[in-house]
């Protein structure tokens, strides 16, 4: 049976980021949060026996400090964008600390976890490109609980720096491939969107005190 996944996607190159952005969001994950992240309650779709992925995150806070063009967008004319894709009305987030993200990978060893999303609207811009690995990979099957189970039946979306993508992966486990080359680094900005159907009161505790110590 053919998926239902879909994504949409905006090409800005040209358009709508500022001149030396590529550049400006290298050296911002370069300072990256690099180290074993443990697996997220309630989302991982991991295999039972992995218990951490190591990866890098550049935080909410970091970003509207070092690249305030990124935050500016992601509340304007990135929602604008995101309004296109979805059939609601689409808002950003309230709390400022899962907003807008940096993911980095560098080098072979580090991917992105496997999980599932619980915002109804994710927006992915892709920072840099690459000529093999680092693609984000969603399974057609709603209980895939492993990347050998995602990688079975799945939707390729290779990174291509400047493309903004949208998509909601409530029920696609997905993940990203390692890279290929050592002296390689994989940038996106993740967005979290929310609808009038699923607000971001719908967000599990759980996330919060996992991520934050919310009590």
């Amino acid at each position: 049976m053919p998926s239902r996944f879909r994504w949409v996607t905006f090409d800005l190159n040209g358009i709508l980021l500022p001149d030396g952005w590529q550049n400006e969001m290298r050296m911002t994950a370069a300072d990256a949060d690099f180290r074993d992240f443990p697996r997220t309650p309630v989302l991982s779709r991991e295999a039972a026996d992995v218990r951490h992925i190591t990866r890098g995150r550049v935080h909410a806070q970091e970003v509207r400090h070092r690249l305030p063009w990124l935050y500016q967008s992601y509340r304007g004319a990135f929602l604008e964008l995101a309004g296109q894709a979805c059939e609601e009305k689409v808002s950003p987030a309230r709390d400022d600390r899962y907003g807008v993200v940096l993911n980095v990978q560098r080098g072979t060893r580090m991917r992105f976890e496997c999980h599932i999303d619980s915002n109804p609207l994710t927006g992915v811009l892709f920072c840099t490109d690459h000529v093999a690995g680092g693609e984000l990979v969603f399974a057609h099957d709603a209980v895939a609980a492993s990347i050998e189970d995602v990688e079975r039946e799945c939707s390729v979306v290779r990174p291509s720096a400047g493309h903004l993508i949208f998509f909601d992966a409530r029920r696609y486990p997905h993940y990203v491939r390692p890279l290929t080359r050592a002296s390689d680094m994989r940038v996106v900005a993740v967005m979290n969107y929310y609808t009038e159907s699923c607000p971001e009161s719908t967000r599990p505790p759980e996330l919060n005190q996992h991520l934050y110590g919310d009590k």
